[in-house]
């Protein structure tokens, strides 16, 4: 490993780390599920969501996991105990940590082995920066609906 995936496996395991700790906070499992409004997207799909996202684009495009992503069930799925859904961070915890590990170093000026956002390429280490960001992002979403729930 160089300085470059140390640091990004550092902040996705921080990141990662931090999602595990939001689920445990969450005083009622129900509140998980709880949508309102405009508000569509549950605690609960926000942290389905970033299991597939990360164990697709990082386990399986970038580590070769063989993992086989439904997005939509990230959405749609409800009521997913937060047993399981422990597991799953747990388990992307661990692909993400050994892929980033494993990565060479030299791939991250390569382009991304997918184009995602209309066909655009982007060079390997961008892509997991904003796929950092994503991270980052949904886990503030999940802050913020954990705190108000609890207000």
């Amino acid at each position: 490993m160089n300085r470059t995936t140390e640091n990004l496996k550092a902040i996705f395991e921080r990141d990662i780390n931090t999602l595990k700790k939001e689920l445990a906070l969450y005083e009622n499992e129900a509140d998980l599920w709880v949508v309102n409004g405009a508000i569509t997207n549950s605690a609960g799909n926000l942290f389905l969501h970033l299991c597939g996202n990360l164990k697709h684009f990082i386990g399986a495009v970038l580590g070769d996991t063989g993992y086989v992503r439904e997005r939509d069930r990230e959405f749609n799925d409800k009521n997913v105990s937060r047993a399981e859904i422990d597991k799953s961070i747990d388990e992307t915890l661990a692909i993400v940590s050994q892929t980033i590990e494993n990565l060479d170093p030299e791939t991250l000026g390569d382009d991304f082995p997918q184009r995602v956002f209309q066909g655009k390429a982007f060079n390997t280490e961008l892509f997991l920066l904003h796929l950092s960001g994503h991270l980052m992002y949904h886990l503030g979403q999940i802050n913020y609906h954990r705190r108000l729930l609890s207000a």
